[in-house]
């Protein structure tokens, strides 16, 4: 099996969907139970298999589990699949996540064939995504998974749900031709032609054209950082984000902020870096300043949110501007720093991706409940008598369990120590702070950044803490009184991420002992460059 691991992962989602395909012609009573419990086991096989390769993985190793082969041979392109450390943690968050996805979409009674076979389909796009190697299969399992979550979205979204996927699917598909691009720019212009990554990157640096008298490679950096910006979502194209958020499914929410999100800020890491390391140092303070805004930006429209699911959107967009600030600290002299800076960078992508999808989770836990999200309702709301008023209130007494899960998710989402979010957010800022003004004068910039950069930290504060306060102090909303507590399905999906949360805020050494051996091969290449 370990020769072929990686493929059993990319693809035993999509033999569960032509498994309910066959299904839906074979069952004939209570389908929607079959197809629920064909992407349940389908993706618990896949998180046992992605748990296999963690425990079988050698973080020192460099790439391994290699799979390699002819695919189309007249442009050179391969079937070309591996894992690293850099790889690794988003292997296993996405199948641990696509997982606790299928297991909390299980009220889903709408087209249940349709959307449990596009649930896998997007699942085998995200995990081809992060074990590619070849930039051409990278590009497709890029592309396949942007029209399952177009569908996911505009048939089983909230009432904007079309107009969200469109926006959606068209600023995804607007950073991909720039991607296409670059790509094609780099197989011409690399011997011999090919799309292997690894072969790539060893040439990049013989690139040196140039294109109405500006730098090829120059040209290719900044298409490829266009087209991972606007995943991340890097300001200012983080628009089409938070309306996504609201109107898409309570799964699909959990995919996007915990899966899709971090492919921006991995297709950097994968590609960007290493291919032009000179450019990496080139943007280096640019990418530290998008990132602050980022952090203030995303945590100031959290503060102004009444609906409790787009605050969250909006704090994931704070969020990933740490892990652009810690990226940004690559070019400190210190290597103490500059590891930090990077080790905190994908520490960051994964604890926010267990973080962000246990508040979507539990977002959706009390819009099943009580159907609205308001922490305030909107002065124009429809019924009259609640326009303007709070939305709950001393919930606390009616719900402990959920009080208790939503104050550890709330309280790791704004940094609070001994949970996974404090540590990541650390190590961010202390790569920031490493860098120093023996680098081109620009050390004094990066490290005044990360400390305009800490006051996100005091918003987060702000509107995780005031949503808290309404939501579950105070005087008992008379309306909840009869409210029950989470089920035992709901705390089965809530309850792993939680203990994940706390166990790397106290010990964060196995994900750290995973990572550091690839981040500090990056820094190397990165730094030789200058």
């Amino acid at each position: 099996m370990s020769s072929h691991i990686l493929s059993l992962l990319v693809f035993t989602p999509v033999v569960g969907a032509v498994l309910m395909l066959i299904a839906s012609q074979v069952v004939k009573k209570d389908k929607a139970n079959v197809y629920k419990w064909i992407a349940a086991i389908i993706t618990g096989i896949q998180l046992l298999m992605a748990i296999w390769l963690y425990g079988a993985f050698d973080p020192a190793g460099g790439i391994q589990f290699i799979e390699k082969a002819s695919w189309i041979p007249t442009f050179n392109i391969e079937y070309f699949m591996g894992v690293d450390g850099l790889s690794m943690p988003m292997v296993i968050l996405t199948a641990l996540l696509s997982f606790i996805g299928v297991i909390s979409s299980w009220k889903i009674n709408k087209s249940v064939l349709g959307y449990f076979a596009l649930f896998l389909l997007l699942d085998a796009g995200m995990m081809g995504v992060f074990v590619s190697l070849d930039f051409f299969l990278f590009y497709i399992f890029w592309e396949v998974m942007l029209l399952p979550m177009y569908f996911l979205i505009g048939i089983w979204g909230g009432p904007q749900r079309q107009y969200a996927a469109i926006k959606f699917f068209l600023y995804t598909l607007f950073g991909s031709l720039f991607m296409l691009l670059a790509m094609l720019a780099l197989y011409f212009n690399t011997e011999p032609h090919t799309f292997n990554l690894i072969l790539m990157i060893q040439s990049a640096s013989t690139i040196d054209a140039t294109v109405w008298g500006i730098s090829l490679k120059l040209l290719i950096w900044i298409s490829l950082f266009i087209g991972f910006a606007i995943k991340v979502p890097i300001f200012p194209f983080h628009t089409w984000l938070p309306l996504a958020h609201v109107e898409a499914p309570t799964a699909v929410s959990v995919i996007l902020a915990g899966v899709l999100l971090k492919m921006g800020t991995y297709g950097l890491l994968r590609i960007n870096y290493p291919l032009f390391p000179d450019q990496v140092v080139a943007f280096a303070t640019f990418l530290a300043t998008l990132g602050v805004i980022n952090i203030i930006w995303g945590a100031a429209n959290a503060i102004a949110q009444i609906d409790l699911k787009k605050m969250v959107a909006y704090s994931s967009v704070s969020h990933m501007g740490y892990v652009l600030l810690g990226m940004a600290a690559v070019i400190a002299m210190n290597p103490a720093g500059a590891q930090a800076g990077m080790n905190g960078a994908l520490m960051q992508m994964f604890n926010h991706g267990t973080i962000t999808a246990m508040l979507f989770l539990l977002v959706g836990v009390i819009y099943d409940k009580v159907h609205h999200r308001y922490i305030f309702f909107p002065k124009d709301y429809h019924d009259k008598e609640l326009a303007g008023k709070q939305g709950f209130g001393g919930l606390a007494s009616r719900v402990p369990v959920y009080a208790g899960f939503v104050a550890v998710a709330f309280f790791a989402g704004l940094g609070l120590p001994a949970l996974s979010g404090f540590i990541s957010e650390a190590l961010c800022f202390l790569g920031g702070f490493s860098v120093n003004e023996t680098f081109l004068g620009e050390g004094s910039i990066i490290r005044t950044l990360a400390i305009i950069g800490t006051l996100g930290i005091l918003l987060n504060a702000i509107y995780f803490l005031r949503a808290y306060q309404h939501i579950f102090f105070g005087k008992l909303n008379e309306k909840y009184a009869d409210l029950s507590d989470m089920t035992k399905r709901e705390l089965f999906t809530v309850i792993p991420l939680a203990i994940l949360v706390l166990w790397l805020g106290v010990y964060p050494a196995p994900l750290l002992d995973l990572i550091a051996p690839t981040m500090e091969a990056l820094i190397n290449t990165i730094q030789s460059a200058f």
